[in-house]
């Protein structure tokens, strides 16, 4: 990559704000003693990471992406497993099973980026919802069991920035 400037961006399902605050307030209920817990601000379900993406492709990545062909329904992410990922050290909220309409957006994201040649190496599409970074211990203990739901209208272009994700634009699922 140049020198030019860029903009770390990924694709995702964004997260309510109402369910933000009770995933927030049932990850404050497993007293975690390790790790740095995400800011209820950043939940989100990630479908594809591109990392540095130069200014210049944005435009281009934003039409690539209206036209992926979508669900054409809500999606319904069951997001009823807590699991530690020791080698990334991240605690997470995942499906169980993940919906098939989930993993044809994320196919179909991915092909349409393809053309882009984005240096990041693409990885296995493990859907799930970060908690904890930096997380260094065994699965906590929970009272009650993980049974949220994340129901998406949209999929999002977010921008990551010093800690802070902001959405570019979304597109309709349905």
């Amino acid at each position: 990559m140049t020198d030019e400037p860029f903009k770390r961006l990924f694709f995702a399902l964004d997260c309510p704000p109402a369910q933000r605050k009770a995933i927030a307030q049932w990850r404050a209920e497993l007293g975690l003693r390790t790790g740095k817990p995400v800011p209820a601000d950043n939940f989100h379900l990630t479908l594809l990471f591109l990392g540095a993406v130069p200014l210049a492709q944005i435009n281009e990545v934003c039409e690539a992406a209206r036209q992926v062909r979508t669900p054409g329904e809500r999606l319904k992410i069951a997001l009823d497993r807590l699991q530690v990922w020791h080698r990334a050290g991240v605690l997470s909220l995942a499906p169980e099973q993940a919906p098939p309409a989930l993993l044809r957006l994320v196919y179909a994201l991915e092909q349409a980026m393809l053309p882009f040649g984005f240096e990041e190496t693409p990885r296995e599409f493990r859907p799930h919802l970060t908690l904890a970074r930096d997380y260094r211990a065994s699965e906590p203990e929970s009272v009650t069991p993980p049974e949220f739901f994340l129901r998406a209208e949209r999929f999002a272009l977010f921008e990551s920035h010093k800690g802070r994700y902001r959405v570019l634009q979304d597109w309709p699922l349905i």
